[in-house]
């Protein structure tokens, strides 16, 4: 099966699901070089409900919050490991810099971040339910990872 949809379709599949009386829920990132901290977060947002949706940022996205030379892994790779794991059932990739408007298109009951947001500072938290942080772990970044690759080349 096929995880990663486009907006349109996933709205609409999302919205049969909650009819049927599933719990959505919803964490994003951009999952640049896949690392422990990521794999908690999504464990974590698997079990606050029946169905995680995973919104990927594009590339496009990726080099408009994190600069250039990111990302590290293009948004097909990205995407192909979320597709991977057992606990998303779907993903959607997001062109803004935020998913707010990804969001507003699904209407989760739950939002799940890294700890290092403080909630009032996580985008979409008006429009779900509940929100809910994820304590990070600790020396797992991306960013970390790239300096450490750097300083060793």
């Amino acid at each position: 099966m096929k995880k990663e949809l486009p907006l349109s379709y996933l709205r609409r599949k999302i919205g049969d699901l909650k009819k049927r009386g599933k719990k959505i829920v919803f964490t994003n990132g951009c999952f640049d070089i896949f690392h422990p901290g990521h794999l908690k977060i999504i464990q974590k947002a698997k079990a606050k409900g029946d169905i995680l949706v995973v919104g990927l940022n594009s590339d496009s996205s990726v080099r408009k919050l994190k600069g250039p030379g990111r990302p590290i892994l293009n948004q097909e790779s990205r995407a192909k490991i979320l597709e991977a794991m057992e606990a998303v059932n779907y993903i959607v990739i997001f062109n803004e810099k935020t998913p707010y408007k990804t969001l507003k298109a699904l209407k989760p009951h739950v939002l799940v971040k890294g700890g290092d947001w403080p909630t009032s500072q996580i985008v979409g938290k008006d429009i779900v339910d509940e929100v809910y942080r994820v304590k990070l772990v600790p020396g797992q970044s991306t960013t970390s990872i790239i300096e450490k690759i750097r300083k060793n080349a």
